[in-house]
């Protein structure tokens, strides 16, 4: 990408793109095309868990009815007229996401500079994986004036926020569930490229990541359980992402609000890192591979050495990037995560000469300086490119 205002072409990329057709992109060698996804394996392991859920009266049926969220439409980035890829680079992005705007540029960017296709694919209930209604602020009205009423001195409750803060302080056990639904999903469609079943890979197609924020999480646990081997070799390049949980502060009006963020942080760090739901809820936890991967990642002191030891043998397929005054994801909990001995090899911090934030690293605005800003892109897709192109 030329030297350019990143938020012009940010607004270019957001009128042509479409979960409905295939869109060429004039002046550029990318297109993008959608692809269906219906969701198949692990579907009844996660109805399971979501038998422990109670419906609430914010959505008034079973989270296993939403069928937004179980067949959806996926996008892929690729070269111009391009085919039968033996890589693949997967772009998961951040908690309470609606839109992928802010993506379009980092999946056009990492195709133009790696060569391969960029798959955007959807957490569960992100995205386009929801009722349209819980982005209607109509509609969410009376549901954020009662949130305020019932919580004294309620923090960061906003129209963004509302659907995700009441559904996870109803129940956290959703954060975890819809995390094991995304990485099963997500096992899923790296089986059907690897058994060249995908239109555009080859057999036994590499799947790397390019992981922001809590998709660097969910990256991480996919990587340490590896789920039948898929993720044995994949690179993973994080940015603004791969803090240990206890670190993560999503409390923010267009994350969560701070009652939704003292609830899941209470039932992570209290109760399901040390299995003391189990008393509870024994019957829904398999300590399977994706579970205790889960485990790792929540506290730095807990399952340490485990986690250490993964970090250590991935030590050449692992990349973290985090931004100075990113308060969602400092850089303390990304070297608390692989720990001090790698964290100068896998993490780096890095700093721009204007103001961002975690959800707005790449920011517009008449007042910011365009060519600081590309400056600022241009340098963690350096290093991104520069990593997911290398061989291990």
């Amino acid at each position: 990408m030329k030297t350019m205002c990143l938020e012009e072409r940010t607004k270019e990329l957001a009128k042509l793109f479409s979960y409905d057709n295939r869109v060429v992109l004039p002046g550029s060698p990318v297109e993008i095309h959608p692809f269906r996804f219906h969701q198949e394996v692990g579907e009844e392991d996660i109805e399971l868990y979501r038998l422990a859920i109670p419906v609430t009266g914010f959505c008034a049926v079973s989270d296993s009815k939403i069928i937004e969220n179980k067949d959806f439409t996926y996008t892929v980035f690729l070269p111009k007229g391009g085919a039968n890829y033996s890589r693949a680079i997967l772009l998961l992005h951040g908690l309470n996401e609606r839109q992928w705007d802010k993506y379009l540029t980092w999946a056009e960017e990492l195709v133009l500079r790696c060569g391969v296709p960029v798959i955007l694919f959807p957490i569960a209930f992100h995205m386009n994986r929801t009722p349209a209604n819980w982005y209607s602020p109509r509609w969410l009205l009376p549901w954020l004036n009662k949130r305020k009423q019932e919580i004294l001195n309620l923090c960061n409750a906003s129209f963004f926020n509302v659907a995700l803060s009441s559904r996870l302080s109803d129940s956290p056990l959703r954060f975890y569930v819809s995390g094991r639904e995304s990485a099963l999903n997500i096992c899923q469609l790296v089986a059907g490229i690897k058994e060249g079943k995908h239109p555009l890979f080859r057999e036994d197609c590499q799947v790397d990541l390019f992981a922001y924020s809590i998709g660097a999480l969910l990256s991480q646990v996919l990587l340490i359980a590896d789920p039948n081997g898929y993720f044995s070799s994949s690179r993973l390049f994080t940015f603004c992402g791969g803090s240990i949980f206890e670190k993560m502060n999503g409390n923010a009006k267009d994350i969560i609000d701070q009652n939704a963020y003292d609830t899941i942080k209470n039932y992570y760090l209290n109760y399901f890192v040390y299995g003391k739901q189990a008393l509870a809820e024994g019957r829904l936890f398999r300590d399977d591979a994706l579970e205790r991967a889960f485990r790792l990642m929540i506290a730095p002191d807990v399952y340490a050495p485990e986690r250490h030891a993964f970090f250590e043998k991935a030590k050449d397929r692992v990349q973290m990037v985090s931004l100075k005054k990113d308060i969602v994801v400092p850089t303390v909990g990304l070297r608390e995560a692989v720990g001090e001995e790698l964290a100068p090899a896998l993490t780096s911090e890095l700093d721009f000469p204007y103001e961002y934030s975690h959800q707005t690293p790449f920011p517009s605005g008449k007042n910011i300086p365009f060519q600081d800003v590309f400056l600022g892109f241009r340098t963690v897709f350096d290093k991104a490119a520069g990593f997911l192109s290398s061989k291990v």
